[in-house]
Formats: C-alpha cells, structure tokens, sequence
C-alpha cells in the first residue's frame, strides 16, 4: 500500500526481502554468503554464473552468482512461493504496508521451516563490496597475467611456425 518505487525505503525493503530469502536457502546474508564464496585464487573468482564471456567487476558483488544450482533451485521457488502469496493477499485486497511484509516474510520462511535472518548481519553491503573489489583486483591482475603470457607463447609459436616455412620455401643455394 505504501509503495513507492523512487523511494529508498523501496529499494531497502526489496534488498531486504532479497536477504531474506538468501539466507533462508544458505544460512548467510548476502554479503557474507558473498565475502565466503568470493576466492581470487578459484577460476572465475567461484561464481557460478555472470554475465557476458568473463567474469566483470559488477558480477563478483551479486550474491546469485556463487549459489549451486540446488540453491538457485531452492532460492527461485521460495521466491515464488512467496511472489504467490504476495498475490493471493492483493486479490483479497488485504491492504498491506512494506513493513508488514516484513513481518510476512519472516511467517512465510518460518512456516516452510526454513532459516529466518532475525539481524542485520555480520557485514554491510559497503564492506562486503570493499573487500570483494579488492579480490577482484587481484583475480584480474592474474587473469591478465595469464592472457599476457599464453598470447606470448602463441606469438612465439607462430613464429616459429612461419620460420620453419620459410626455411622450407627458401629456394636452395646454386654453387657458383
């Protein structure tokens, strides 16, 4: 009822619903199932999925991406489920204000006994994005490193393969 999309407190609300379901599937927040699964040293930093042909600074701070597909499973139903009895309330026009939802929420992921997140956490999305940009850099400096060093090779390969071609097409010296 008291929705308004320009509002921060809309953006608050939906980032916390989303933390919500996140750590009814995974045990942690957000941006602690982030900071435990983000790994500089693991290819593509351990996300399961992104965006694009490779792995970008803006994918490695999206918390869906390092889920199993068990959880994207677990996380996609939860989420309609409760998209379904979100609708079911508005068709009965039960005049509903975000922080009532809130409060649904927590009956919702109580009721389909899962783990219902009673905190803020234990990290804020500000850190968690600090750390995980930090990683970041060092995942891509070595991922640079290892483009630079395999172009490097493939360039001396072919040049060593265009040598030898010449040496096989160089017409044989006439005695004279």
């Amino acid at each position: 009822m008291d929705y308004d999309a320009g509002v921060e407190a809309a953006e608050t609300f939906f980032a916390t619903i989303q933390n919500k379901l996140v750590f009814a599937v995974t045990g942690h927040t957000a941006a602690e199932l982030i900071i435990e699964r983000a790994d500089a040293t693991k290819p593509n930093m351990a996300l399961t999925t992104w965006k694009g042909a490779r792995v970008r600074k803006a994918d490695v701070t999206v918390s869906k991406n390092y889920l199993t597909g068990e959880e994207i499973e677990q996380l996609n139903r939860l989420t309609t489920m409760f998209l379904d009895f979100a609708e079911l309330r508005a068709q009965r026009r039960q005049e509903t204000r975000m922080a009532d939802w809130l409060v649904q929420a927590d009956r919702f992921l109580d009721f389909n006994e899962r783990n219902v997140l009673r905190h803020a956490g234990s990290v804020s999305h500000d850190r968690m994005e600090e750390i995980v940009h930090q990683r970041f850099e060092t995942f891509d400096a070595e991922r640079r490193a290892q483009e630079a060093a395999l172009a490097a090779r493939e360039a001396e390969d072919e040049l060593s393969t265009l040598e030898q071609e010449a040496k096989r097409l160089k017409p044989p010296r006439k005695p004279g």
